[in-house]
């Protein structure tokens, strides 16, 4: 096992096949409820059926492979308002985004505050943490603030007015 300030290679570099990759761990997360109160109008909704989502996760260190959580989430019916609401989900992962917030979080912050380009990024991401992001993904991230769906961006520097 290598020491603090050791270099030791990357045993996965100049892999160009995906089925070389290692293979992800998996870990099971539930967010399946039998009941849940409504978003809209407050009435108690049963389930109505369970689905499954895959996110990707900070990958495991020690063993070096990615991380992923499949989640298994409940859809319930509201029979007053006549609408369908999946379990709350938002402290995994933004809906429709394939990483947690954690991923995100990390990218953005070593493209804004390290100063990293979105290659490298992505790279350092891979090589370190053992999740692969593109990097037009991070560059999506970092001009929309670090999440999905924020119009404005926090990290931009605003444009000096000329004369």
């Amino acid at each position: 096992m290598a020491g603090p300030g050791e270099y030791v290679a990357d045993e996965t570099e100049g892999i160009t096949r995906v089925e070389d990759l290692p293979r992800p761990k998996v870990v099971a997360r539930s967010r399946n409820f039998s009941r849940r109160p409504c978003p809209t109008c407050g009435h108690s909704c049963y389930r109505k059926r369970t689905f499954q989502r895959t996110l990707h996760d900070l990958g495991d260190l020690v063993s070096g492979r990615p991380r992923n959580l499949q989640l298994t989430y409940s859809q319930h019916y509201c029979c007053k308002c006549r609408s369908y609401f999946n379990a709350d989900m938002s402290d995994l992962a933004l809906p429709k985004s394939h990483y947690t917030h954690r991923v995100i979080t990390l990218a953005v912050r070593l493209v804004v505050e390290d100063g990293l380009p979105y290659r490298a990024a992505s790279w350092h991401l891979w090589r370190d943490h053992r999740v692969f992001v593109p990097y037009a993904t991070i560059q999506n991230w970092v001009e929309a603030g670090g999440g999905k769906g924020t119009a404005t961006c926090q990290w931009r520097i605003p444009r000096q007015r000329a004369g």
